[in-house]
């Protein structure tokens, strides 16, 4: 998308429990419905937990309560689309709070959108980020590295949205199958390109995608 017509108010606000994720969303879904506020984008990270889709199989999920509880790690149903996720520390999640109206209607631009957007940041690092066909996400050579699940509420407003795996450790996917798909490995950014990346790094480099692939200008840049 060429030009700017929206603006961005972006809110970093570090780890968040998944409870007070979906709090904060349904009070800014509801602002943003009103007009009162912008279109937002929220980057955080969760403390371990598996979220289960509306489009989630029982099977997808591997770790019994004893383990989850053993290891940590919370779950929840949710009201976005998709299948079983694990969120967790080193993942960057990023929900953008939009209003689609009145020409981004459409869902499924609306998904490969995001797509699009984290493949720049991927490229940004040189690691190569591709689509796969008919499925949401990004893969690079060595497995799949973010999930999209989102929820379109009434009246075009997005929420929920993309995780990303930058440092994120890899063996708590075994609680799952991601996203339903058990024939392809899990990857993050630190694996792909063999060295440290600093969080806040790629929070910036996410906020310049999303602005050039939505066409949005930030208005504010807040911390905490």
């Amino acid at each position: 998308m060429t030009g700017v017509s929206r603006s961005l108010a972006v809110r970093r606000l570090g780890r968040v429990s998944y409870s007070r994720g979906l709090e904060l969303q349904d009070g800014l879904v509801r602002a943003r419905r009103a007009g009162e506020i912008p279109d937002t984008l929220l980057l955080l990270e969760h403390p371990h937990v598996i979220t289960l889709g509306t489009g989630s199989r029982e099977e997808h999920l591997l770790a019994d309560a004893d383990e989850r509880e053993r290891r940590g790690i919370e779950l929840f149903e949710v009201g976005r689309g998709g299948d079983v996720t694990y969120h967790g520390p080193g993942q960057l999640v990023g929900y953008p709070i939009l209003d689609l109206n009145p020409d981004r209607r459409d869902l499924h631009r609306y998904l490969r959108d995001l797509e699009g957007m984290l493949i720049e940041v991927l490229r940004g690092y040189g690691v190569e980020g591709r689509r796969v066909d008919g499925l949401t996400g990004v893969w690079t050579p060595g497995g799949k590295v973010a999930a999209i699940g989102v929820r379109v509420a009434s009246g075009w407003i997005t929420s929920h949205g993309f995780a990303l795996n930058v440092s994120t450790d890899l063996g708590y996917f075994d609680t799952i199958v991601p996203c339903g798909i058990a024939d392809r490995d899990v990857t993050s950014l630190e694996r792909e390109t063999g060295r440290e990346v600093a969080s806040r790094e790629v929070e910036d480099a996410v906020v310049r995608a999303f602005c050039a692939t939505f066409g949005a200008a930030v208005v504010s840049d807040v911390t905490g």
